[in-house]
């Protein structure tokens, strides 16, 4: 079988992993977050509207570089303005080149939830996570067994911190519930091929929980997309790609701002 795109950035993670010496058990009672709640901005409450989660993103591993000038600071200012719900910041180098200065930047200048959006394989990931700040931890139920998927929510939840788990399938869907997820994104674009299909989230979603908080990601590049994903019961959609290559990015994150929101059918 062919290595894709997740084995080549799976591999890369559990090396740095692995070489990792401290211990998060040592760790883990001194690491404790007191931030704002990624799950509860993304409750609709009273909001008609759907919530947008904006990503900092400067490469993507099948596109290239997005961004060759981006300003953390500057964008997550622009995020915050336009109505965004939360910041998303993609902290791996190799691939992404992001980093956790993005992501203590991106802290430092807003108050809305932030996602530390990586390839978390480790207990010393989620800590890390916690100590830079972060509001939520990316948990990919594609790249970790079953046993890793309950270990680390659990640790988040010890530590404070939402979850955000992210699924491609039905399949997929139904061992994040079996974990315990309570914010379950489904990602439109294939992580072994990189292709996106823009009608996979809708097929995906009625196998979740209506007691799930749930997340639309990759291939929003239009206002069209994101009614479909609201009309389809999304509660949230996770776009960066658009917003980062965008002329005018407050714009676009305000026209998807006002999607209203949509009920599961």
């Amino acid at each position: 079988m062919a290595t894709t795109y997740l084995d080549t950035i799976l591999e890369s993670h559990r090396r740095r992993a692995a070489r990792d010496q401290r211990d998060w058990e040592v760790r883990v009672d001194e690491v404790r977050y007191d931030g704002p709640s990624f799950v509860l901005v993304l409750r609709q409450g009273s909001s008609p509207f759907i919530k947008v989660i904006a990503e900092v993103k400067r490469r993507s591993p099948s596109k290239g570089l997005l961004a060759a000038d981006l300003d953390v600071a500057e964008l997550a200012g622009i995020y915050r303005d336009a109505g965004a719900s939360a910041v998303s910041v993609l902290t791996d180098r190799e691939f992404f080149e992001g980093s956790m200065d993005d992501l203590l930047l991106a802290r430092r200048t807003v108050a809305l939830p932030v996602l530390r959006k990586d390839f978390t394989v480790s207990e010393n990931d989620v800590l890390d996570a916690v100590e830079a700040g972060a509001s939520a931890v990316l948990l990919i139920v594609a790249a970790l067994s079953d046993q890793e998927l309950t270990s680390f929510l659990e640790l988040s939840d010890r530590c404070g911190v939402d979850a955000l788990v992210e699924v491609h399938d039905t399949d997929e869907a139904q061992r994040a519930v079996d974990a315990g997820a309570r914010i379950i994104g489904v990602n439109q674009r294939n992580l072994r091929t990189f292709d996106v299909d823009p009608e996979h989230a809708a097929s995906v979603i009625a196998a979740l929980p209506r007691d799930c908080l749930t997340v639309c990601e990759s291939g929003l590049t239009t206002v069209e997309d994101v009614e479909r994903a609201a009309q389809a019961g999304f509660d949230a959609v996770l776009v960066g790609e658009a917003f980062v290559t965008a002329s005018d990015p407050s714009a676009l994150v305000k026209a998807f701002a006002l999607v209203p929101s949509g009920q599961r059918a």
